[in-house]
Order: structure tokens, then sequence, then C-alpha cells
């Protein structure tokens, strides 16, 4: 059987990375990306953003949270993953997300990218403690 799960995604961070540590101590970190796209209709031009959350490992999540903020330009490769959960109410709830390989910082906000500008984490070790769901 042929698999692959493969993302590549660039856009700006829609608020302040959040970090934490899981009870083993592993940090992660949480992101949310804008990602835009631009089309046109009707001799109009319309934009289409999609909101994504990125989840960051080890080493990676502590730097991300140590040099963004909200409104950095960030190119992000990585995998995506579902997991769905039950609330106390009984109700179910799902979550489609991204988690993290390499992030690169592209430019700070009011800024135009330049290579000067790029920096690149890699999250290393793929089997970090993630939770299971």
């Amino acid at each position: 059987m042929i698999s692959l799960n493969k993302v590549f995604l660039a856009g700006n961070l829609t608020r302040d990375p959040e970090l934490r540590y899981t009870p083993g101590g592993n940090p992660v970190c949480s992101l949310g990306l804008a990602v835009s796209n631009r089309y046109q209709q009707n001799n109009e031009w319309k934009e289409d953003v999609c909101f994504v959350g990125i989840t960051a490992w080890g080493r990676q999540a502590e730097i991300c949270s140590e040099y963004l903020s909200k409104g950095r330009s960030v190119l992000v490769e990585g995998r995506l993953r579902f997991h769905s959960w039950e609330t106390e109410k009984g109700e179910k709830r799902s979550k489609l997300e991204v988690v993290a390989q390499r992030i690169q910082f592209l430019s700070k906000p009011g800024e135009k990218a330049s290579s000067e500008d790029v920096s690149s984490f890699d999250s290393g070790n793929k089997n970090l403690e993630e939770p299971p769901f």
C-alpha cells in the first residue's frame, strides 16, 4: 500500500505561540497559521483564508515560542494528523492539524522576506512523545 502524508504551508501566525510541556517533560508548541488564496471571480479579486492549527515538538517548539509572534511569516513542512474526541457532555469533536517537521521563519511583521531573513529549524527526531489521540 502506497502512502504519503506531506504538507507545505506558507502564511502568517494568527496568535503568539503557546508553549507547554507533556507530563514526561517534552516541549510542545501550538501555532495558528492563516494561509490565503487569491482568485478572480467576475472581474473582481477575492481572498479565501484558511486557518490551520500547527503543532511543533521538542527543541523546535521551544525555538518557535522564543522567536515567533503573531503576524510573523513562516513556511511549515509537516504531516497531517486527525484526531477525534468526545466532550464531557457527550458531543463528538474532531480536528485536523499539521504536525511540523520543519519551520522556516520568513520575515518579521511588515517586512518582505529575503534570503537573509530565513531561519530553519528541523524537529530532528520525529518520534517524540506525541499524544495518541
